[in-house]
Protein backbone atom coordinates (compact mmCIF):
# COMPACT_ATOMS: atom_id res chain seq x y z
CA UNK A 1 0.00 0.00 0.00
CA UNK A 2 1.39 3.41 -0.95
CA UNK A 3 1.50 6.25 1.54
CA UNK A 4 -1.14 8.17 -0.39
CA UNK A 5 -3.58 5.29 0.10
CA UNK A 6 -2.97 4.97 3.84
CA UNK A 7 -5.56 6.36 6.23
CA UNK A 8 -4.60 9.89 7.23
CA UNK A 9 -3.83 11.33 10.64
CA UNK A 10 -5.37 14.80 11.11
CA UNK A 11 -3.69 17.26 13.52
CA UNK A 12 -6.00 20.07 14.63
CA UNK A 13 -3.98 23.18 15.54
CA UNK A 14 -5.51 25.80 17.86
CA UNK A 15 -3.41 27.79 20.37
CA UNK A 16 -0.27 25.75 19.68
CA UNK A 17 1.14 27.16 16.44
CA UNK A 18 4.50 25.38 16.42
CA UNK A 19 6.03 22.11 15.26
CA UNK A 20 8.52 21.50 18.08
CA UNK A 21 7.39 19.91 21.36
CA UNK A 22 3.92 19.37 19.96
CA UNK A 23 2.50 16.17 21.50
CA UNK A 24 -0.43 15.89 19.09
CA UNK A 25 1.81 16.28 16.03
CA UNK A 26 4.39 13.89 17.47
CA UNK A 27 1.77 11.18 18.05
CA UNK A 28 0.22 11.66 14.62
CA UNK A 29 3.56 11.40 12.81
CA UNK A 30 4.23 8.09 14.53
CA UNK A 31 0.90 6.71 13.30
CA UNK A 32 0.78 7.46 9.58
CA UNK A 33 0.72 10.24 6.98
CA UNK A 34 -0.32 13.58 8.47
CA UNK A 35 -2.36 16.54 7.33
CA UNK A 36 -2.96 19.60 9.53
CA UNK A 37 -5.85 22.01 9.92
CA UNK A 38 -6.51 25.34 11.57
CA UNK A 39 -10.17 26.31 11.97
CA UNK A 40 -11.04 29.93 12.71
CA UNK A 41 -14.07 29.27 14.89
CA UNK A 42 -15.80 32.38 16.16
CA UNK A 43 -19.31 31.01 15.82
CA UNK A 44 -19.55 28.05 18.22
CA UNK A 45 -21.57 28.78 21.35
CA UNK A 46 -19.59 30.63 24.00
CA UNK A 47 -16.46 31.16 21.91
CA UNK A 48 -15.31 34.75 22.35
CA UNK A 49 -14.23 36.31 19.03
CA UNK A 50 -10.60 37.37 18.89
CA UNK A 51 -9.65 41.00 19.38
CA UNK A 52 -8.15 43.09 16.61
CA UNK A 53 -4.51 42.85 17.72
CA UNK A 54 -4.79 39.10 18.25
CA UNK A 55 -6.23 38.64 14.75
CA UNK A 56 -3.25 40.48 13.28
CA UNK A 57 -0.88 38.20 15.17
CA UNK A 58 -2.78 35.09 14.12
CA UNK A 59 -2.55 36.02 10.44
CA UNK A 60 1.25 36.22 10.63
CA UNK A 61 1.45 33.12 12.83
CA UNK A 62 -0.50 31.00 10.35
CA UNK A 63 1.82 32.07 7.55
CA UNK A 64 4.75 30.98 9.70
CA UNK A 65 3.09 27.69 10.69
CA UNK A 66 2.44 26.86 7.05
CA UNK A 67 6.16 27.33 6.31
CA UNK A 68 7.22 25.24 9.32
CA UNK A 69 4.85 22.42 8.46
CA UNK A 70 5.94 22.62 4.83
CA UNK A 71 9.49 21.75 5.91
CA UNK A 72 8.00 18.55 7.35
CA UNK A 73 6.01 17.91 4.14
CA UNK A 74 2.77 18.42 6.08
CA UNK A 75 0.07 20.46 4.31
CA UNK A 76 -1.89 23.00 6.36
CA UNK A 77 -5.58 23.35 5.57
CA UNK A 78 -7.39 26.51 6.62
CA UNK A 79 -11.12 26.60 7.24
CA UNK A 80 -13.57 28.99 8.90
CA UNK A 81 -16.78 28.27 10.80
CA UNK A 82 -18.05 26.06 13.64
CA UNK A 83 -15.20 23.65 14.31
CA UNK A 84 -17.23 20.53 15.07
CA UNK A 85 -18.84 20.49 11.65
CA UNK A 86 -15.64 21.33 9.81
CA UNK A 87 -13.62 18.58 11.51
CA UNK A 88 -16.39 16.15 10.58
CA UNK A 89 -16.19 17.27 6.96
CA UNK A 90 -12.40 16.90 6.86
CA UNK A 91 -12.58 13.39 8.28
CA UNK A 92 -14.70 12.43 5.28
CA UNK A 93 -12.73 14.41 2.70
CA UNK A 94 -9.28 13.29 3.83
CA UNK A 95 -9.78 9.58 4.54
CA UNK A 96 -8.94 10.36 8.16
CA UNK A 97 -8.36 7.52 10.60
CA UNK A 98 -7.64 9.60 13.71
CA UNK A 99 -7.79 13.22 14.82
CA UNK A 100 -5.17 14.58 17.24
CA UNK A 101 -5.12 17.83 19.17
CA UNK A 102 -3.54 19.48 22.19
CA UNK A 103 -6.11 20.26 24.86
CA UNK A 104 -7.79 23.60 25.52
CA UNK A 105 -9.13 24.52 28.94
CA UNK A 106 -11.80 27.16 28.42
CA UNK A 107 -15.35 26.03 29.14
CA UNK A 108 -16.71 26.77 25.66
CA UNK A 109 -13.66 25.32 23.92
CA UNK A 110 -13.86 22.10 25.94
CA UNK A 111 -17.52 21.79 24.98
CA UNK A 112 -16.58 21.97 21.30
CA UNK A 113 -13.81 19.41 21.77
CA UNK A 114 -16.16 17.05 23.58
CA UNK A 115 -18.70 17.34 20.78
CA UNK A 116 -16.02 16.51 18.23
CA UNK A 117 -14.93 13.47 20.24
CA UNK A 118 -18.49 12.21 20.53
CA UNK A 119 -19.20 12.72 16.83
CA UNK A 120 -16.02 10.92 15.79
CA UNK A 121 -16.59 8.07 18.23
CA UNK A 122 -19.98 7.35 16.67
CA UNK A 123 -18.28 7.09 13.26
CA UNK A 124 -15.51 4.82 14.53
CA UNK A 125 -12.82 7.51 14.18
CA UNK A 126 -10.20 7.82 16.90
CA UNK A 127 -10.00 11.19 18.66
CA UNK A 128 -6.97 11.73 20.86
CA UNK A 129 -6.10 14.76 22.96
CA UNK A 130 -2.79 15.59 24.61
CA UNK A 131 -1.28 17.82 27.25
CA UNK A 132 0.74 20.38 25.32
CA UNK A 133 -0.21 23.81 26.67
CA UNK A 134 0.15 23.92 30.45
CA UNK A 135 2.76 22.64 32.86
CA UNK A 136 0.13 20.63 34.74
CA UNK A 137 -3.40 19.54 33.95
CA UNK A 138 -5.95 21.47 36.06
CA UNK A 139 -7.67 18.30 37.26
CA UNK A 140 -4.39 16.80 38.50
CA UNK A 141 -3.00 19.66 40.61
CA UNK A 142 -5.47 19.92 43.49
CA UNK A 143 -5.58 20.87 47.17
CA UNK A 144 -5.85 18.26 49.91
CA UNK A 145 -9.61 18.79 49.70
CA UNK A 146 -9.54 17.90 45.98
CA UNK A 147 -10.43 21.42 44.87
CA UNK A 148 -8.60 23.91 42.69
CA UNK A 149 -6.14 26.30 44.29
CA UNK A 150 -7.11 29.93 44.91
CA UNK A 151 -3.85 31.13 46.47
CA UNK A 152 -0.88 31.35 44.13
CA UNK A 153 1.85 30.55 46.66
CA UNK A 154 0.25 27.22 47.55
CA UNK A 155 -0.35 26.48 43.88
CA UNK A 156 3.25 27.30 42.97
CA UNK A 157 4.66 25.06 45.67
CA UNK A 158 2.53 22.15 44.46
CA UNK A 159 3.41 22.76 40.81
CA UNK A 160 7.12 23.08 41.51
CA UNK A 161 7.15 19.84 43.52
CA UNK A 162 5.25 17.90 40.88
CA UNK A 163 6.47 16.19 37.73
CA UNK A 164 6.44 18.37 34.62
CA UNK A 165 6.38 16.85 31.15
CA UNK A 166 9.79 17.05 29.42
CA UNK A 167 9.84 18.54 25.91
CA UNK A 168 9.69 16.22 22.94
CA UNK A 169 12.48 15.89 20.33
CA UNK A 170 12.20 17.74 17.05
CA UNK A 171 9.91 16.01 14.52
CA UNK A 172 11.19 14.42 11.33
CA UNK A 173 9.76 15.15 7.89
CA UNK A 174 7.34 12.67 6.34
CA UNK A 175 7.13 11.59 2.72
CA UNK A 176 5.28 14.17 0.58
CA UNK A 177 1.56 13.63 0.09
CA UNK A 178 -0.05 13.87 -3.36
CA UNK A 179 -1.90 17.17 -3.74
CA UNK A 180 -4.76 15.43 -5.50
CA UNK A 181 -5.79 13.66 -2.29
CA UNK A 182 -5.83 16.74 -0.05
CA UNK A 183 -8.98 18.45 1.23
CA UNK A 184 -9.43 22.00 -0.03
CA UNK A 185 -8.16 24.97 1.95
CA UNK A 186 -9.40 28.54 1.94
CA UNK A 187 -6.93 31.36 1.38
CA UNK A 188 -5.48 32.95 4.50
CA UNK A 189 -6.64 36.40 3.39
CA UNK A 190 -10.24 35.16 3.25
CA UNK A 191 -10.23 34.69 7.04
CA UNK A 192 -10.38 38.48 7.38
CA UNK A 193 -7.82 38.69 10.16
CA UNK A 194 -6.08 41.86 9.03
CA UNK A 195 -7.75 45.15 10.05
CA UNK A 196 -9.54 47.29 7.50
CA UNK A 197 -7.98 50.39 9.05
CA UNK A 198 -4.21 50.68 8.77
CA UNK A 199 -3.20 50.88 12.43
CA UNK A 200 -0.84 47.92 12.45
CA UNK A 201 2.47 49.59 11.57
CA UNK A 202 3.48 49.67 15.22
CA UNK A 203 2.69 45.98 15.67
CA UNK A 204 4.70 44.99 12.62
CA UNK A 205 7.64 47.13 13.78
CA UNK A 206 7.59 45.56 17.25
CA UNK A 207 6.88 41.89 16.57
CA UNK A 208 7.74 39.00 14.27
CA UNK A 209 5.22 36.26 15.05
CA UNK A 210 6.28 32.67 14.58
CA UNK A 211 8.22 29.74 15.96
CA UNK A 212 11.74 30.68 14.82
CA UNK A 213 11.59 34.31 16.10
CA UNK A 214 10.21 33.05 19.42
CA UNK A 215 13.06 30.57 19.67
CA UNK A 216 15.57 33.31 18.96
CA UNK A 217 14.05 35.56 21.62
CA UNK A 218 14.14 32.74 24.17
CA UNK A 219 17.83 32.19 23.49
CA UNK A 220 18.51 35.90 24.00
CA UNK A 221 16.61 35.83 27.28
CA UNK A 222 18.55 32.81 28.50
CA UNK A 223 21.83 34.57 27.72
CA UNK A 224 20.94 37.70 29.69
CA UNK A 225 18.84 36.31 32.52
CA UNK A 226 21.73 36.03 34.97
CA UNK A 227 22.53 39.72 34.63
CA UNK A 228 19.31 41.55 35.06
CA UNK A 229 16.02 39.64 35.14
CA UNK A 230 15.41 39.55 38.91
CA UNK A 231 16.04 43.30 39.26
CA UNK A 232 14.87 44.59 35.90
CA UNK A 233 11.71 42.63 35.01
CA UNK A 234 9.58 45.09 36.99
CA UNK A 235 11.01 48.15 35.20
CA UNK A 236 9.09 49.34 32.12
CA UNK A 237 11.93 51.70 31.23
CA UNK A 238 14.29 48.75 30.70
CA UNK A 239 14.27 45.72 28.39
CA UNK A 240 13.97 43.57 31.48
CA UNK A 241 11.11 41.18 30.66
CA UNK A 242 11.19 38.13 28.44
CA UNK A 243 8.58 39.65 26.07
CA UNK A 244 7.60 36.05 25.33
CA UNK A 245 3.99 36.32 26.46
CA UNK A 246 2.65 36.48 22.86
CA UNK A 247 4.77 33.47 21.90
CA UNK A 248 3.39 31.52 24.85
CA UNK A 249 -0.18 32.63 24.16
CA UNK A 250 0.00 31.43 20.55
CA UNK A 251 2.12 28.40 21.36
CA UNK A 252 5.22 29.31 19.32
CA UNK A 253 7.14 27.99 22.31
CA UNK A 254 5.71 25.68 24.95
CA UNK A 255 5.73 26.25 28.68
CA UNK A 256 7.49 22.89 29.05
CA UNK A 257 10.28 24.00 26.75
CA UNK A 258 10.84 27.17 28.73
CA UNK A 259 10.64 25.40 32.08
CA UNK A 260 13.15 22.76 30.97
CA UNK A 261 15.65 25.24 29.56
CA UNK A 262 15.45 27.52 32.57
CA UNK A 263 16.17 24.55 34.81
CA UNK A 264 19.08 23.46 32.64
CA UNK A 265 20.53 26.96 32.67
CA UNK A 266 20.33 27.21 36.45
CA UNK A 267 22.05 23.83 36.79
CA UNK A 268 25.09 24.81 34.70
CA UNK A 269 25.28 28.47 35.74
CA UNK A 270 24.58 29.14 39.43
CA UNK A 271 24.65 32.89 38.76
CA UNK A 272 21.54 32.47 36.61
CA UNK A 273 19.63 30.58 39.31
CA UNK A 274 17.73 33.57 40.72
CA UNK A 275 16.70 34.78 37.29
CA UNK A 276 15.65 31.32 36.14
CA UNK A 277 13.58 30.82 39.29
CA UNK A 278 11.90 34.20 38.87
CA UNK A 279 10.97 33.43 35.27
CA UNK A 280 9.72 29.97 36.15
CA UNK A 281 7.48 31.69 38.68
CA UNK A 282 6.00 33.77 35.87
CA UNK A 283 5.25 30.57 33.94
CA UNK A 284 3.52 29.26 37.04
CA UNK A 285 1.33 32.40 37.17
CA UNK A 286 0.17 31.59 33.64
CA UNK A 287 -0.75 28.06 34.72
CA UNK A 288 -2.47 29.43 37.83
CA UNK A 289 -4.74 31.66 35.76
CA UNK A 290 -5.78 28.76 33.57
CA UNK A 291 -6.35 26.54 36.58
CA UNK A 292 -8.61 29.23 38.04
CA UNK A 293 -10.55 29.49 34.80
CA UNK A 294 -10.90 25.71 34.50
CA UNK A 295 -12.30 25.36 38.02
CA UNK A 296 -14.35 28.59 37.82
CA UNK A 297 -15.67 28.80 34.23
CA UNK A 298 -17.68 31.93 35.13
CA UNK A 299 -14.43 33.86 35.68
CA UNK A 300 -14.70 36.07 32.54
CA UNK A 301 -18.23 37.18 33.36
CA UNK A 302 -18.70 37.06 37.13
CA UNK A 303 -16.78 38.17 40.19
CA UNK A 304 -14.99 35.23 41.73
CA UNK A 305 -15.75 36.72 45.14
CA UNK A 306 -19.53 36.97 45.16
CA UNK A 307 -19.63 39.91 47.60
CA UNK A 308 -18.33 42.14 44.79
CA UNK A 309 -21.60 41.61 42.95
CA UNK A 310 -22.83 44.38 45.26
CA UNK A 311 -20.05 46.83 44.35
CA UNK A 312 -21.31 49.93 42.58
CA UNK A 313 -18.92 50.04 39.63
CA UNK A 314 -20.00 52.28 36.76
CA UNK A 315 -20.49 51.15 33.16
CA UNK A 316 -19.35 53.42 30.31
CA UNK A 317 -22.45 52.46 28.31
CA UNK A 318 -24.79 53.74 31.02
CA UNK A 319 -22.92 56.53 32.81
CA UNK A 320 -21.67 59.64 30.91
CA UNK A 321 -18.96 60.32 33.49
CA UNK A 322 -17.73 56.74 33.27
CA UNK A 323 -17.78 57.01 29.47
CA UNK A 324 -15.58 60.12 29.63
CA UNK A 325 -13.20 58.44 32.06
CA UNK A 326 -13.04 55.36 29.86
CA UNK A 327 -12.24 57.42 26.78
CA UNK A 328 -9.46 59.31 28.55
CA UNK A 329 -8.03 56.05 29.86
CA UNK A 330 -8.14 54.32 26.48
CA UNK A 331 -6.50 57.24 24.72
CA UNK A 332 -3.81 57.85 27.35
CA UNK A 333 -5.23 61.18 28.51
CA UNK A 334 -5.62 60.55 32.26
CA UNK A 335 -2.88 63.00 33.22
CA UNK A 336 -0.89 60.30 35.00
CA UNK A 337 2.26 59.77 32.99
CA UNK A 338 2.91 56.11 33.74
CA UNK A 339 -0.67 55.11 32.91
CA UNK A 340 -0.82 57.26 29.78
CA UNK A 341 2.50 55.90 28.56
CA UNK A 342 1.22 52.37 29.05
CA UNK A 343 -1.96 53.03 27.11
CA UNK A 344 0.00 54.59 24.24
CA UNK A 345 2.42 51.66 24.27
CA UNK A 346 -0.55 49.30 24.14
CA UNK A 347 -2.14 51.05 21.17
CA UNK A 348 1.13 51.32 19.28
CA UNK A 349 2.63 47.88 19.92
CA UNK A 350 -0.20 45.63 21.12
CA UNK A 351 1.61 45.03 24.40
CA UNK A 352 2.12 46.70 27.76
CA UNK A 353 4.60 46.03 30.53
CA UNK A 354 3.00 43.95 33.30
CA UNK A 355 3.75 46.46 36.06
CA UNK A 356 2.06 49.18 34.03
CA UNK A 357 -0.90 46.91 33.28
CA UNK A 358 -1.53 46.63 37.02
CA UNK A 359 -1.21 50.37 37.61
CA UNK A 360 -3.44 51.25 34.65
CA UNK A 361 -6.06 48.71 35.72
CA UNK A 362 -6.03 49.98 39.30
CA UNK A 363 -6.61 53.55 38.19
CA UNK A 364 -9.60 52.53 36.08
CA UNK A 365 -11.41 50.26 38.53
CA UNK A 366 -10.56 52.08 41.76
CA UNK A 367 -9.81 55.77 41.26
CA UNK A 368 -12.24 56.04 38.32
CA UNK A 369 -14.59 53.29 39.58
CA UNK A 370 -15.28 51.88 36.12
CA UNK A 371 -16.19 48.19 36.02
CA UNK A 372 -13.24 45.85 35.53
CA UNK A 373 -15.02 44.13 32.66
CA UNK A 374 -14.88 47.34 30.60
CA UNK A 375 -11.11 47.43 31.00
CA UNK A 376 -10.79 43.71 30.36
CA UNK A 377 -12.65 44.08 27.06
CA UNK A 378 -10.28 46.85 25.95
CA UNK A 379 -7.22 44.77 26.76
CA UNK A 380 -8.79 41.82 24.94
CA UNK A 381 -9.11 43.89 21.77
CA UNK A 382 -5.69 45.58 21.89
CA UNK A 383 -3.26 42.99 23.31
CA UNK A 384 -1.45 40.61 20.98
CA UNK A 385 -1.00 38.26 23.95
CA UNK A 386 -4.62 38.39 25.15
CA UNK A 387 -5.78 35.08 26.53
CA UNK A 388 -9.04 34.75 28.38
CA UNK A 389 -7.70 33.16 31.55
CA UNK A 390 -4.81 35.53 32.25
CA UNK A 391 -6.70 38.63 31.16
CA UNK A 392 -9.74 38.05 33.35
CA UNK A 393 -7.87 36.59 36.32
CA UNK A 394 -5.48 39.54 36.43
CA UNK A 395 -8.23 42.13 36.06
CA UNK A 396 -10.15 40.51 38.88
CA UNK A 397 -6.98 40.37 40.99
CA UNK A 398 -6.48 44.12 40.62
CA UNK A 399 -10.18 44.78 41.24
CA UNK A 400 -10.07 42.76 44.45
CA UNK A 401 -12.87 40.50 43.25
CA UNK A 402 -10.68 37.58 42.23
CA UNK A 403 -8.41 34.93 43.70
CA UNK A 404 -5.26 35.18 45.80
CA UNK A 405 -4.78 37.88 48.43
CA UNK A 406 -4.90 41.27 46.70
CA UNK A 407 -7.33 43.31 48.84
CA UNK A 408 -9.55 45.96 47.29
CA UNK A 409 -7.97 48.66 49.43
CA UNK A 410 -4.61 48.10 47.74
CA UNK A 411 -4.76 51.04 45.35
CA UNK A 412 -1.72 51.59 43.13
CA UNK A 413 -0.59 55.22 43.20
CA UNK A 414 0.56 55.91 39.61
CA UNK A 415 2.82 58.77 40.65
CA UNK A 416 4.66 56.75 43.30
CA UNK A 417 4.82 53.76 40.94
CA UNK A 418 6.42 55.96 38.27
CA UNK A 419 9.08 57.21 40.71
CA UNK A 420 9.94 53.67 41.72
CA UNK A 421 9.81 51.84 38.39
CA UNK A 422 10.53 54.63 35.87
CA UNK A 423 12.90 56.72 37.99
CA UNK A 424 14.42 58.69 35.10
CA UNK A 425 11.09 59.15 33.35
CA UNK A 426 12.41 57.60 30.15
CA UNK A 427 9.42 55.27 29.68
CA UNK A 428 6.93 58.11 30.02
CA UNK A 429 9.06 60.32 27.77
CA UNK A 430 9.07 57.64 25.08
CA UNK A 431 5.34 56.93 24.97
CA UNK A 432 3.58 59.92 26.55
CA UNK A 433 5.84 62.97 26.32
CA UNK A 434 2.98 65.51 26.29
CA UNK A 435 1.67 65.94 29.83
CA UNK A 436 -2.02 66.61 30.50
CA UNK A 437 -3.85 67.58 33.65
CA UNK A 438 -4.98 64.71 35.91
CA UNK A 439 -8.65 63.87 35.44
CA UNK A 440 -9.10 62.99 39.14
CA UNK A 441 -7.48 63.82 42.44
CA UNK A 442 -5.68 60.69 43.61
CA UNK A 443 -6.35 61.15 47.32
CA UNK A 444 -10.00 62.05 46.93
CA UNK A 445 -10.69 59.30 44.40
CA UNK A 446 -8.92 56.72 46.58
CA UNK A 447 -11.07 57.79 49.53
CA UNK A 448 -14.22 57.53 47.40
CA UNK A 449 -13.20 54.05 46.28
CA UNK A 450 -12.66 52.90 49.85
CA UNK A 451 -16.00 54.40 50.90
CA UNK A 452 -17.69 52.46 48.09
CA UNK A 453 -15.95 49.33 49.32
CA UNK A 454 -17.31 49.87 52.83
CA UNK A 455 -20.82 50.34 51.41
CA UNK A 456 -20.44 47.08 49.50
CA UNK A 457 -19.52 45.21 52.68
CA UNK A 458 -22.61 46.62 54.42
CA UNK A 459 -24.90 45.53 51.60
CA UNK A 460 -23.44 42.09 50.98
Amino acid sequence: MTQSALPTQLVWFRDDLRTSDHPALDAALSSGPVIAVYVLDQESAGIRPLGGAAKWWLHQALEDLRRSLGQLEIPLILRQGPAAGIISELVHEGNVQAVHWNRRYGHAERAVDMQVKQDLHVRGIHARSYSGTLLHEPWELLTKNKTGYRVFTHFYNALRDGEIRPPLPAPQAQEPLPDTNLPASVELESLGLLPALDWIDGLAAQWEPGEAPARQRLEQVLESIAEDYPEHHDRPDLDGTSALSPALRWGHVSASQMWEELGRLAAVNPEASDGATAMRRQLAWRDFCWHLYYHHPQLPERNLRAEFDHFDWAWPEADPQAAEYMSCWQQGRTGFGLVDAGMHQLWKTGWMHNRVRMVAASLLVKNLQVHWKAGERWFWDTLVDADLASNTANWQWVAGSGADVSPYFRVFNPELQAKKFDPQGSYVAKYAPLATDPIVDLKQSRRAALDAYEQMKLSS
